[in-house]
């Protein structure tokens, strides 16, 4: 049986158990090939910006590792804010080391002057979740370690400024972002100080169509809904709290007062990015939300063109979020 849902098909068949045509098939020996985010880019210094990257393992037992991206600086005593991001695929897909993030992480670095932690965390349906929300905790606990006493990473020992730390991700990666908060609200570490987070194009859902999903997007919620039930089998489904906000009941305590909500117009995860303000709004929470949205664009567009018009807009935007200060774009 097959269905088309817009961007690709949802098949099964006696060969294999699930197919997501275009991203990737599940065989019934449990084997997982992915269509996408297979290839890797390496390390090094990037002509066009200067910023520095490596790899950075950080848990060798569960091969964990971080990409960690540092800008250019003008003075040896400056302190930098940090900036812990999470890539997308929908948690099955894609890495840290992937040619859509490293061009756009390398683009954030220099126009934020951050210092970008770009974790690696593992993918389901080999790691079925939480797994991926547990790397992602580890690779946080891990930054906070050279705030309190100093740890293995000279870059971030030497710069880092853990008064100011940020959590951002787009897709897949933002709902990431979103819960690591939550769980900062409720087990607070020592080390650092989250100052703020960025949601680019969040991968939320429910059980209950919400705006276009009830209309022109809703074969299109059925075939991203099949990420998420892939990723999380034994959740409590599509209202799990950690796939729709307003199950949450902790959602009031968001670990931070900023949050920077960026949508696209054609997008189909759009409507619940809108919604999710108006969660944020009515929980509780004790904040400032500032939500942007890309006229004319669709879901993470800035990964595929990331110095486009609309590109820059978004990370002068981030930049801006940030720094509380305006800065002429690089891009």
């Amino acid at each position: 049986m097959s269905s088309v849902f817009g961007w690709g098909k949802i098949i099964t068949s006696d060969e294999y158990l699930l197919q997501i045509n275009g991203f990737l098939r599940v065989h019934k020996d449990g084997r997982c090939e992915r269509f996408v985010g297979n290839k890797t880019v390496p390390t090094g210094i990037d002509p066009s910006t200067g910023v520095q990257s490596k790899d950075v393992v950080i848990s060798p037992e569960n091969n964990l590792s971080v990409r960690l991206y540092f800008p250019k600086t003008t003075s040896q005593n400056q302190k930098l804010p940090v900036l812990i991001y999470y890539h997308g695929g929908g948690f099955v897909v894609e890495s840290a080391k992937s040619p859509s993030y490293h061009p756009t992480l390398n683009l954030l670095a220099a126009n934020s002057g951050v210092i970008v932690v770009s974790v690696d965390y593992r993918l389901a349906p080999e790691y079925l979740l939480p797994i991926a929300y547990n790397d992602s905790w580890e690779a946080i606990k891990w930054v906070a370690v050279h705030g309190r006493e100093g740890g293995p990473e000279p870059w971030l020992n030497d710069v880092a400024d853990f008064e100011k730390v940020y959590l951002a991700g787009d897709s897949a990666g933002a709902n990431i972002a979103h819960n690591m908060a939550i769980r900062l609200g409720s087990y607070p570490i020592d080390g650092i100080n989250l100052e703020g987070v960025i949601l680019l194009h969040p991968f939320f859902g429910g059980e209950d169509p919400i705006g276009s999903e009830c209309g022109k997007h809703q074969q299109l919620k059925a075939f991203t809904d099949q990420f998420w039930k892939l990723a999380n089998p034994s959740g409590s489904g599509l209202d799990d709290p950690l796939f729709n906000p307003e199950k949450d009941p902790n959602l009031g305590g968001f670990g931070c007062s900023k949050i920077l909500v960026c949508v696209a117009e054609k997008d189909t995860l759009r409507d619940r990015g809108v919604n999710y303000k108006e969660l944020m709004e009515k929980s509780g929470w004790i904040g400032e939300l500032e939500m942007m949205e890309t006229k004319g664009e669709d879901h993470v567009f800035f990964l595929f063109n990331p110095s486009c018009e609309n590109a820059c807009s978004l990370h002068n935007r981030v930049c801006t979020f940030i720094n509380q200060t305006r800065y002429q774009s690089r891009c």
